[in-house]
């Protein structure tokens, strides 16, 4: 496995991006229902492509596993394909994106606790919680010992 940064984003990734999306969505996002899933997944390429910087990691031939979106030092997506999940991947692309962008703040859904677990393995705590309007309430993160970007 590696991590690439596409210097193109091109419709083919991206439609492959999403089959690793969706994988991991139904995986993990238990509390979304199928149309909740398809609603979601028609506005995911939009947000792969308005990324200042996505980061792939691909298997031996080539094909994405997962992947992560970041903005500025936001870390705005991550998501990996359900079966290499807790192999590590998800730890490699975050430590990536610490070390080369300064992640230091993320969003996670609440309704997601084995992921709001990784990021506080990662070093992450909840500064605040947003309901955005729906069922499904964002809890904001940032690195420990760091103040949250405003």
């Amino acid at each position: 496995m590696r991590i690439s940064e596409p210097t193109k984003i091109n419709p083919e990734l991206i439609a492959k991006l999403l089959v690793v999306w969706e994988d991991s969505v139904r995986a993990t996002h238990l509390f979304l229902t199928d149309e909740a899933i398809q609603n979601i997944k028609k506005d995911v390429p939009e947000a792969i492509a308005g990324v200042q910087h996505l980061i792939v990691m691909v298997n031996e031939a080539g094909d994405p596993i997962g992947f992560m979106g970041i903005n500025q030092q936001i870390l705005e997506m991550l998501f990996i394909s359900d079966q290499y999940r807790g192999k590590g991947f998800g730890k490699q692309l975050v430590e990536y994106g610490m070390k080369t962008y300064s992640v230091n703040q993320l969003g996670v859904n609440e309704q997601n606790p084995l992921a709001r677990g990784f990021y506080e393995h990662m070093g992450f705590v909840v500064y605040q919680r947003y309901e955005q309007g729906n069922h499904y309430p964002i809890l904001y993160m940032h690195k420990a010992g760091e103040p949250p970007i405003k």
